[in-house]
């Protein structure tokens, strides 16, 4: 019998397409947001999405008669855990929205849970309280994991409360095989316009980022320019790492030599959907760029959720690295520094969405 699943907070459906990936049938999901709520659609035909915000009231009843649930997936409000809100004042509303978690896990009685969240998460005053409260209905573990540890090019950083009725569970197991970076997600030389990093207009500190990135690395050498950066890590990076993490802001350019000149254009929806380790089957189509970039750096990676799911029902897991397609020729071949010129390993402080 096929494990049933509902995703609440569900976004476009990162947590979802994981999980259903792992084996589950997702039949619920609920989201604030239409353009999340219609991508879901658009990937879960079969499943029963609300389009409301969660609040102490609402209960199963919300999504009608879906029948027995396995599994509640959940990643709750993060924006007034994470550091990506500077000096802003945090919104208690939103991080309590973790507490309405709880009312679906006591209506459902699932097997299983998987709550989701930015690790800031963790020093929350009211963080204890909401873990002794899942501690009453379930056994829960805390784990912080990294998606390029499970299949995804890209250095992200999140929390996984993993919750079970049958006893602690256990964290998956990390991948052992080579690392995805920003080599596996790009599309080929030429298939975006790109412009002239120097004399076209660029804004000063885009070009300062460049410059430093070219002395360190020489010539014909290309990189990300890294905007929205606070880790003193230049405000760039090599090609050859998983990109930095996704927020909810276009913050990726590339840059490219091309006849001699370096030449630089935004990462694009599609290369950052590969980032996150979608399939090329995931439909994306819903709303503006903007929308989709900012539906992405809030998203959950698939790959890394299948890989807490099969642990958790303990499904074996098989190759869960997403499908991307060679669509890359080999830009450079393993980044040389300069001797005189040292890239920081870019594993510093996130920027969470």
């Amino acid at each position: 019998m096929a494990i049933r699943g509902i995703d609440l907070f569900c976004g476009g459906g990162g947590s979802s397409w994981g999980a259903r990936a792992a084996g589950v049938e997702m039949v619920g999901a609920v989201d604030a947001w239409s353009m999340a709520a219609s991508t879901y659609r658009r990937n879960f035909p079969g499943a029963r999405v609300v389009e409301t915000r969660l609040n102490r009231r609402s209960d199963k009843a919300l999504l009608g008669d879906v029948g027995h649930i396995d599994l509640v997936l959940a990643s709750p409000e993060c924006t007034s855990h994470t550091p990506a809100r500077g000096a802003r004042v945090k919104d208690e509303g939103s991080r309590a929205t973790a507490f309405h978690v709880l009312k679906f896990i006591r209506k459902l009685n699932p097997r299983w849970a998987v709550i989701e969240n930015v690790i800031q998460m963790r020093t929350w005053e009211r963080y204890p309280n909401f873990l002794a409260a899942l501690k009453e209905h379930m056994h829960v573990t805390e784990h912080v994991l990294d998606a390029q540890d499970f299949g995804a090019p890209q250095t992200r950083r999140r929390l996984f409360l993993m919750c079970s009725k049958d006893g602690p569970p256990e964290p998956p197991t990390p991948l052992t095989e080579r690392r995805l970076t920003v080599m596996d997600i790009l599309a080929p030389t030429g298939t975006y316009k790109t412009r002239s990093v120097f004399g076209s207009g660029l804004a000063e500190p885009t070009v300062a980022r460049a410059k430093r990135a070219i002395d360190a690395l020489g010539r014909d050498v290309p990189f990300l320019i890294v905007y929205y950066s606070s880790d003193g890590a230049g405000g760039w990076q090599p090609l050859d790492r998983p990109i930095r993490t996704l927020t909810t802001l276009d913050r990726f350019g590339l840059v490219e030599w091309i006849d001699g000149e370096p030449r630089m254009r935004m990462l694009q929806v599609d290369e950052l959907r590969r980032a996150m380790g979608f399939g090329e089957d995931y439909i994306l189509d819903q709303g503006s760029r903007r929308d989709k970039i900012k539906m992405l750096g809030n998203g959950v990676c698939p790959p890394v959720m299948q890989s807490v799911v099969s642990a958790l029902t303990s499904q074996a897991p098989h190759d869960h690295r997403p499908r991307i397609p060679q669509v890359v020729e080999q830009r450079i071949p393993a980044v040389q520094l300069r001797a005189s010129s040292a890239i920081p390993f870019l594993v510093g402080p996130q920027i969470s969405g």
